[in-house]
């Protein structure tokens, strides 16, 4: 997706140890407009997949699940990283690694949002090593439900996250796959 990738080599830096900083449009401060055109794509390209629910992470995976969910008119739900007091005692909980974090963070959601035998679309903003979405994926499969596709804003292709998930058999698709961070600049792959 053009749009995304020109915002990315206009605002986007990188920070070393493969940190791209897109916080300034993707995930700290949100520009609506862009994600908006990328929820737009990003349901047109799940537009068949038959979803019933989107499934994210917080937070960081809110704005581009909720975009995309407008479109293909779904509910969203975003595994929390605490447990709030409104949530049940009983919960499908797993733990992920945070690479922008450096340690392990978990994903909790309640049964009610995550029911069994429905078709779950995961949207997330960062696509890297893998290792958050995997634990969205056994969060599905806890609750029964089905995977039916994976979306995201970014994808770091040489952190090998898709050569990870690729044994689910499922659509994988990533608006800006980012080839090499290296020298300072940003090479993608040709849409």
């Amino acid at each position: 997706m053009q749009l995304l990738k020109q915002r990315i080599i206009q605002d986007g830096k990188i920070l070393g140890n493969g940190i791209l900083k897109v916080d300034g449009f993707i995930n700290h401060q949100v520009d609506p407009m862009l994600m908006d055109a990328c929820g737009k794509e990003l349901a047109k390209r799940f537009a068949n997949v038959g979803a019933d629910r989107i499934l994210t992470a917080e937070i960081s995976g809110i704005a581009p699940a909720l975009m995309t969910a407008r479109y293909l008119n779904l509910p969203v739900v975003y595994a929390r990283k605490t447990k709030p007091v409104t949530m049940p005692d009983t919960v499908y909980l797993t733990i992920a690694p945070s690479h922008t974090k450096g340690h392990m963070v978990e994903l909790i959601v309640s049964p009610e949002y995550l029911p069994r035998g429905e078709k779950v679309l995961i949207i997330d903003d960062f696509l890297a090593s893998g290792s958050t979405i995997l634990g969205l994926v056994r969060l599905i499969h806890a609750a029964g439900a089905e995977l039916v596709g994976i979306g995201t804003l970014v994808e770091k292709y040489f952190e090998s996250g898709r050569e990870l998930l690729s044994q689910y058999n499922i659509p994988i698709e990533s608006l800006a796959c980012i080839t090499s961070m290296e020298n300072g600049k940003i090479s993608f792959t040709e849409d």
